[in-house]
């Protein structure tokens, strides 16, 4: 005799039904995410609301699910497409210092326009006022429709809360409470994240190399994912690219075996058999040379908040010598100053007068020239890089430096800046050098 089911589990039975069917007509008609839409696995839980993801299990309220269904399809379609979204662009495990609110807007934001963009009758609503016009005002004020910028604006806003709410009744779509908690490294939280950072660069390479109809919106999800696999380092994690090995005179504990130590304390009395190294490998900071554009369009202010933030970063006794050999040049169209600095000390004087000289056009040919003479002129022995802080495009050197060379832009406008294969670039956040009240990373007064 047949095992009878109890409500429950017919309600998951029917669930599990419903959205193999959604899954299958997501495949039909968008081949590019058939890797990702086997990257969650259909999960009836009563616990969420409509649909939800934790990163590895796309959850869904079966009472729900089974009412919907025979009524509005595309619906279902819809939220389960905005489920994998926010996965590929990696929403859930960037929220960082990110107020949470606004950030789950942002991405439901850029999740809706995604989809709307795509214009297939599977996934197709109809764009109300509200929807309308904030695509509008975004769009005018933005190089690309993705969670950060679109963040970042709703910030500047301000948004009271009845626009708030207004905002979140038109775009939310979704259950975000299961996403991993900013700074959670749970190994099911490690485990979602590395998913979906090599699903979503794999898709990135499909959508790149594949002929895409335009007619379908492809475009809107490549500059998505494209934004989503940028390299999010800080400008704190490049500067340690910059970083060598030397070896430093400081007791090494690593090498310490107190084993060893304690057999011959206990065998001899006072003779230790082995004693910790006095010297030890150290990554730190040694050579470098910052270059900072100091043509019209850079300003004054936020070249100190640069130099402030190097400053922060470098006077941790992790990250520098005790001496080390730093030179900050001023470069528009010709290099205009050349500060030597070997101590911190040198470096908060120097951050204490610090003038911005220049303002001609940017040309980034004379710093590199300079440089190389100094080499020359045995200034540099073991120089390991330059770093090229700049708001705007100049000339590029034709050959490759024999150093490292990196270029700091502040903005997305320049995500797609056309830099020579040689050169290395990092786009930055302009909020990352407002100066937060009592920050170490202030120079002294």
């Amino acid at each position: 005799m047949p095992k009878t089911e109890t409500q429950t589990q017919w309600q998951d039975r029917m669930a599990l039904e419903v959205l193999e069917v959604t899954r299958s007509e997501l495949y039909l008609h968008l081949r590019f995410l058939s890797l990702a839409i086997g990257g969650l696995t259909p999960t009836p839980s009563a616990q969420v609301r409509g649909m939800g993801t934790d990163g590895l299990r796309l959850l869904a309220e079966p009472e729900r699910l089974i009412r919907v269904f025979p009524k509005n399809p595309v619906l279902l379609n819809r939220e389960y497409l905005h489920q994998l979204l926010h996965c590929i662009f990696r929403h859930p495990f960037f929220i960082a210092d990110h107020d949470r609110p606004l950030w789950s807007l942002a991405c439901d934001i850029a999740v809706e326009w995604s989809i709307d963009r795509l214009d297939l009758p599977c996934v197709r609503r109809i764009a109300g006022w509200v929807r309308t016009e904030t695509y509008r005002r975004l769009g005018e004020a933005l190089p690309a429709m993705a969670a950060e910028p679109i963040y970042r604006r709703l910030e500047e806003a301000h948004l009271d809360e009845k626009q708030l709410l207004m905002l979140q009744k038109e775009f939310r779509a979704d259950d975000h409470r299961f996403w991993p908690k900013p700074g959670d490294q749970s190994p099911q939280a490690r485990q979602a994240a590395d998913q979906w950072k090599n699903l979503s660069q794999q898709m990135q390479t499909e959508l790149e190399t594949r002929q895409k109809d335009p007619g379908q919106g492809g475009e809107a999800l490549a500059i998505q994912v494209k934004a989503a696999n940028r390299s999010r380092r800080t400008y704190r994690d490049f500067l340690r690219r910059f970083a060598v090995l030397r070896e430093e005179l400081k007791a090494d504990p690593d090498s310490f075996d107190l084993g060893f130590y304690s057999y011959g304390l206990s065998l001899y009395g006072n003779l230790p058999l082995i004693e910790p190294l006095e010297s030890r490998e150290t990554i730190k900071i040694e050579e470098f040379v910052i270059v900072v554009d100091t043509s019209l369009s850079c300003s004054g202010e936020l070249v100190k908040n640069f130099l402030r933030e190097t400053y922060g970063i470098l006077r941790q006794s992790e990250s520098f010598f005790r001496r080390t050999n730093i030179r900050i040049l001023q470069c528009d169209d010709r290099v205009r100053t050349d500060q030597k600095i070997t101590d911190m000390d040198q470096l908060a004087a120097y951050m204490e007068a610090f003038q911005l000289v220049g303002g001609g056009g940017t040309d980034f040919r004379p710093a590199f020239r300079y440089v190389d003479e100094l080499i020359c002129a045995g200034e540099f022995h073991h120089l390991k890089g330059l770093l090229y802080f700049t708001d705007g495009l100049g000339r590029f050197p034709a050959r490759r430096p024999a150093y490292d060379a990196a270029f700091l832009f502040l903005g997305s406008q320049y995500e797609d800046a056309d830099l020579p294969p040689w050169a290395m670039k990092l786009v930055l956040d302009e909020r990352e050098f407002v100066p937060k009240a009592g920050s170490a990373g202030s120079a002294p007064h």
